[in-house]
């Protein structure tokens, strides 16, 4: 689901008027968490006690297909070792910033010691 302040900075990007900072490779963060509330567009943030957002691997985000846009963050050993239940984009390091969407799903419990990569791709049609 896309989130409204999300969608609210898209809007400004295509109109060209002032807005928060891009969803790009030196602004975006996929940020996990465990929160297991639906989504909702009204939303801010991640819904979890438990959260961490991470910046940008190298090269992304991407561009796969004409109507989407992949981001990609690794989190090590040390970081967000928890139960994954939501992810998102957002254009900062915390529920502060502009969250891009936000999707409640499974994602498994990471342990401490292990490298996730979260990757996250969002289609528009």
């Amino acid at each position: 689901v896309l989130l409204n302040e999300g969608i609210d900075v898209l809007w400004h990007l295509a109109a060209g008027t002032a807005a928060p900072a891009p969803f790009n490779a030196a602004n975006a963060y996929i940020g996990v968490g465990d929160g297991t509330a639906p989504e909702s567009a009204t939303q801010t943030g991640l819904q979890g006690t438990s959260k961490a957002y991470k910046a940008m691997d190298a090269g992304y985000p991407t561009r796969p297909a004409a109507n989407q846009c992949r981001w990609q963050s690794t989190f090590t050993g040390t970081e967000a070792n928890f139960s994954w239940y939501e992810i998102t984009v957002a254009n900062g390091p915390s529920d502060a910033a502009a969250n891009l969407n936000r999707k409640v799903q499974d994602l498994g419990t990471k342990a401490a010691g292990t490298t996730w990569v979260a990757q996250l791709t969002i289609t528009i049609s």
